[in-house]
């Protein structure tokens, strides 16, 4: 690879809490590369603006700016997607090289989920088809938790999942007060949680309770419950209890919710015409509890993923080693690697930075271990305990405030000179 050449950076999928300082480990360790990389771009709303020619000089912004990266939450300073590059789409692919190759991009870093690695693991194979030199990192972001293996020995944990583990252990905590004061009129609290079709969200909200005081019932994806089984176990807790607390994963299956999909053929289930939590709701309601008083529930959309005082200190750290990590791969070992993390074996939590090729986590899929699932369904085991309790950190994190207000990273609008003709990506022409 030859010396000073450019970098773009995009992101792509939902944003995460800590998405931001991965790209900042990107963009402080690029400067630790003066002779590598010259300037550094970042793809403004992900591949959508560099198929558009919108690249944001990100060398241009203020090193203050750059810093608070670490506590600006969601996606806001260079933007995401979720647009999808379809093999057909060979317009897209072409014109994505034509635009590095006009502004001299030698090296590609892209953040995002198994979908993003694979389209990562595209570009790095067109370039190369095509004799572009060019080199394509990933770096994982998910929430979710799901891109890797279902052994932990090619991706522990993702960035981004252990932040949303926290808010979840701190809202159930402050649910359960709730719950605990209004129970002789509404003894039954239904809370819906992201998770899709995997589970590792909703067994989240156990960390708010690992020694199983709270009449917490947890209903994932996995369970395989149907509603009569729930109306039972929510039946059986009240005769015990008195008052339920019930989280249930958006990806649990209550039937037909309207479904609305992404490019990506994901269900967007907070774009969807009804939610898991109302059919819930519903449902309990008419058949009826076992006790005075009625189900309430509670849907959480995005705040869940875009609170910047919820994150966890050591989601923060890895994210940005990961970013970190992404840099040293590009250098030291070339193109079609994502980085990773990897757990030390051992009771004190330490982690080791590693990569594995991206066709190995393109499209990948982690599951949620069966043996992670406690045997009546509506729980999750001790072992799950010790493995999600170490990522939501020991303390709060110290996001900056101004006038009574949080400061976010503002990046100005400073683009690159565009050189090529106007261009609509091939998805939204009519």
């Amino acid at each position: 690879m030859a010396v000073d050449k450019n970098v773009v950076v995009a992101q792509s999928g939902g944003p995460s809490p800590v998405i931001n300082n991965s790209l900042r480990g990107i963009v402080e360790t690029c400067w630790m590369y003066p002779d590598k990389f010259d300037k550094i771009y970042g793809g403004y709303h992900g591949l959508e603006g560099i198929l558009k020619e919108e690249l944001l000089d990100v060398s241009a912004q203020r090193e203050e700016e750059i810093r608070l990266l670490r506590t600006t939450p969601a996606a806001g300073p260079i933007g995401t997607c979720r647009y999808k590059l379809k093999s057909h789409q060979q317009e897209d692919f072409n014109r994505i090289i034509d635009v590095f190759k006009a502004h001299n991009i030698g090296y590609f870093f892209y953040i995002g989920g198994n979908d993003s690695m694979d389209t990562a693991q595209k570009v790095a194979k067109m370039a190369h088809e095509k004799g572009f030199d060019l080199v394509a990192v990933g770096i994982a972001k998910t929430i979710d938790n799901d891109v890797g293996d279902s052994e932990f020995k090619l991706v522990d944990h993702t960035p981004g999942y252990g932040s949303v583990a926290r808010y979840w252990a701190y809202n159930i905590q402050n649910a359960n007060e709730e719950n605990m004061g209004s129970c002789p009129s509404d003894p039954v609290l239904v809370i819906q949680v992201m998770g899709r079709k995997i589970g590792f969200i909703p067994a989240a909200v156990r960390l708010a309770d690992p020694k199983r005081e709270m009449p917490l019932q947890i209903y994932m994806p996995e369970s395989g419950l149907s509603l009569s089984e729930l109306m039972d176990n929510v039946n059986d807790e009240l005769k015990r209890s008195g008052r339920v607390i019930l989280v249930v994963s958006e990806g649990f299956d209550v039937g037909t919710v309207g479904e609305v999909k992404d490019s990506f053929g994901h269900t967007q289930f907070s774009s969807s015409m009804s939610t898991a939590q109302q059919i819930v709701v519903n449902h309990l309601n008419k058949v009826g509890l076992k006790a005075r008083g009625v189900a309430r529930g509670q849907v959480v959309g995005t705040d869940q993923r875009d609170t910047a005082i919820y994150a966890s200190t050591v989601d923060l750290d890895e994210a940005y080693k990961v970013g970190q990590k992404a840099v040293v791969i590009a250098v030291e070992h070339g193109s079609g690697y994502m980085s990773t993390i990897l757990r030390r074996q051992g009771l004190i939590y330490n982690v080791d930075y590693d990569k594995v090729p991206l066709d190995v986590v393109a499209n990948s899929e982690r599951k949620f271990p069966k043996d992670w699932i406690a045997p009546n369904q509506i729980d999750v085991t001790d072992d799950f305990i010790h493995y999600a309790r170490p990522l939501i950190g020991e303390d709060w994190v110290s996001v900056p405030v101004v006038n009574g207000l949080q400061r976010f990273a503002r990046f100005d609008r400073i683009f690159a000179e565009q050189k090529l003709p106007e261009y609509v990506p091939q998805a939204y022409r009519k």
